[in-house]
């Protein structure tokens, strides 16, 4: 009774996940490309904080200099802290045009995250110069930029009437944890925040991904500026949160024209990286952390148990979620171009992503808090 019960309660929740979940599973959406060259385009103020970011701060850079754009656009990359010589690396890119500046961080008050900082210092240099109708650029020092992607970016929010315009970029997957571990990072991020609700004005549920977050001057003046968000660590979903609250509409897609150059060689990259933010998202609560605990054995752990030593309809119904579980994990590989077999050792993947959010919870209740960029953040900030 207890299997078949369990089993069906798993299968019921497949269902949900897979029809009516905001379809977080699927491959878009996806902007196109756009190459515009009116004249009378927007402004552009594209922020990059970067923190020991020496391998990819002069691509990164070199990308963003190098835009086919027709309006006005400058870069500001605040160095926050950097001790491997990102700042200098930063300073020796080309730029015949004159368009890049270089700030140099200020130490970090209490209360505030690292880089948030940075992006707060960029943000006060962006707005002296930034016109009444432009944007700002939030980006990673470590992003690549395809030459139309601040065009593409601009003609949606400008099409669409958008305050904020976000892409989850193209992620790493070349090594081999890489390959078996980050295709579910991006899957667990939909679901978590599925794209087509973030995208409907009468959705409740707002999310962004920091790699590219356009915002409107206006948009980021009405929530009170990064100010507001200080010592967030789950900063873009907090942007993206404060910004629907005050009316504004969202968009969140996956990106084809730009990548992270970060990369991840083994699980412990990984790992950090998750367990940075995972209690953080549960806001801190022994609670919370209960219920994603059991609702990851029911959702993963209960069909493939089931499926491999239940009998009769307990069985049935393992077969049923685990068959659903497999095809939503589908277009996620093939956006990696991986093989259709990685759904197979989803489930330990799952277990692998568990045990991280626990360390997570271990670790801020040790006190070592959030590590991050040789840096611990030990007082709870909350997601939004």
């Amino acid at each position: 009774m207890i299997p078949t019960l369990a089993g069906a309660s798993a299968f019921v929740a497949w269902l949900k996940l897979v029809f009516a979940h905001g379809r977080f599973w699927h491959g878009g959406p996806q902007l196109e490309r756009r190459d515009v060259t009116d004249a009378a385009l927007p402004e552009v103020v594209v922020i990059v904080p970067a923190r020991d970011e020496a391998e990819s701060i002069q691509e990164c850079l070199t990308s963003l200099l190098r835009q086919d754009y027709g309006g006005p656009l400058s870069v500001v990359l605040v160095d926050d802290g950097s001790v491997d010589g990102t700042g200098d690396l930063a300073r020796a890119v080309p730029d015949p045009d004159g368009r890049l500046t270089v700030i140099e961080g200020q130490a970090r008050p209490e209360g505030w995250s690292g880089k948030l900082w940075a992006v707060h210092q960029g943000e006060m240099a962006a707005l002296k110069r930034l016109r009444p109708d432009g944007f700002v650029l939030l980006t990673d020092a470590d992003i690549v930029h395809a030459p139309a992607h601040i065009a593409t970016l601009v003609a949606k929010a400008q099409e669409d009437r958008l305050d904020l315009v976000s892409e989850m970029v193209k992620l790493n997957c070349e090594s081999a944890a890489e390959r078996w571990l980050v295709p579910a990072f991006v899957y667990f991020f939909a679901m978590l925040y599925p794209f087509t609700q973030v995208n409907d004005p009468a959705s409740r549920i707002a999310g962004a991904a920091g790699g590219t977050i356009l915002l409107r001057r206006t948009a980021l003046e009405r929530v009170g500026g990064v100010e507001v968000l200080r010592g967030a660590l789950i900063d873009d979903c907090t942007l993206a949160a404060h910004v629907k609250r005050a009316g504004g509409r969202l968009y969140l897609g996956h990106s084809t024209l730009a990548w992270s150059r970060r990369p991840y060689r083994g699980a412990a990259d990984i790992w950090r990286m998750i367990a940075r933010t995972a209690y953080v998202q549960l806001r801190y609560s022994p609670l919370n952390l209960l219920l994603t605990i059991s609702a990851m054995g029911l959702v993963w752990f209960v069909p493939i148990f089931l499926t491999l030593f239940g009998r009769g309809r307990a069985r049935w119904f393992g077969l049923g979620a685990s068959a659903l579980c497999a095809v939503s994990f589908v277009p996620t590989l093939r956006r990696f171009g991986l093989s259709f077999w990685r759904v197979l050792p989803l489930p330990l993947v799952a277990a692998f992503y568990t045990a991280a959010t626990i360390g997570s919870a271990i670790d801020h209740h040790r006190g070592r808090g959030a590590q991050w960029k040789n840096r611990a953040y030990t007082e709870e900030v909350h997601a939004s």
